[in-house]
């Protein structure tokens, strides 16, 4: 019978397996609040010049996490 002492590596890849999806998974949330926002900006109108650049400036701030994100 196998022991941990003779496999030192088996629980360091389920650490290892089990970060990799726990930061898979927070990926994909934060991908999923921005892509949120995204559709928030994308929706509101306004005529405010100065509120549109605004809202201009926050969809290419969002874009570019996503996009580093993916």
């Amino acid at each position: 019978m196998a022991t941990a002492a003779e496999h030192p590596s088996a629980p360091a890849s389920v650490d290892k397996r089990r970060q990799a999806s726990l930061q898979r998974a927070d990926r994909e949330r934060q991908i999923q609040a921005l892509k949120l926002q995204r559709e928030n900006i994308l929706s509101q109108r306004t005529s405010s010049p100065a509120r549109r650049s605004a809202l201009e400036a926050a969809l290419v701030h969002i874009e570019a996490q996503i996009q580093a994100l993916e």
